[in-house]
Parts: C-alpha cells; structure tokens; sequence
C-alpha cells in the first residue's frame, strides 16, 4: 500500500480519536513508525469496546492491514542497523583536508 494511503488512513483515524477520545497523534509518525501505528491501534479497539464506537474499531483495522503490507518480512533491532552503520563509518576513508578560509581572514 503506497504512503500516501497510510498517511490517509492515519489521519482519518487520528480525528476520530480526537473527536471520541480527546486523543491527540502524530499522523505522519503514525504512518512512518510500524511499532507506533500497532500502538494506535491497540489503543483505538480498547477505547472502541469501552466506548461503543465501532468506527474506530474499523479504521483501526485499516490502519493494522496497511501497516502489515508495508512491513518487510524480517525486521532488524534498531541496535544492529546503529552498529552496521558505526562500522562502515570507521572503515571509510576520512574526507581530504579543505582550508577553513580561502584567500586569508579579511
């Protein structure tokens, strides 16, 4: 599902949750962050059973499918991504030298 389509859906659900919860989002993090969409969702079905809202029951539902579309199947801690990346950064060659000021100070 492209982004544009979560992005819609995450707004979507993000003002129903203001209007019914007083629940205050953040869409693009929505649609960004997997771990943070499931959390919405979690929280919208809770609030759906507690509150008689099916509604959100429902978007939270499209927001979960579109989540798991766009999810890759195999998924790296976050702490494996920082080293792999800390690591490639002492083997690259240090950038040349460039002079701090050209022609002098004025």
């Amino acid at each position: 599902m492209p982004g544009t389509d979560r992005l819609a859906i995450a707004a979507h659900l993000h003002v129903l949750l203001r209007r019914k919860t007083g629940r205050v989002t953040d869409t693009e993090w929505m649609a960004a962050n997997a771990d943070y969409a499931l959390e919405i969702v979690r929280f919208a079905r809770q609030r759906a059973q507690e509150d008689d809202v099916p509604e959100l029951a429902d978007w939270a539902g499209r927001l979960e499918q579109a989540v798991h579309e766009a999810q890759p199947e195999t998924r790296r801690p976050l702490l494996d991504v920082a080293a792999q990346a800390v690591r490639q950064r002492i083997a690259a060659p240090p950038p040349p030298e460039t002079p701090r000021y050209v022609g002098g100070i004025r």
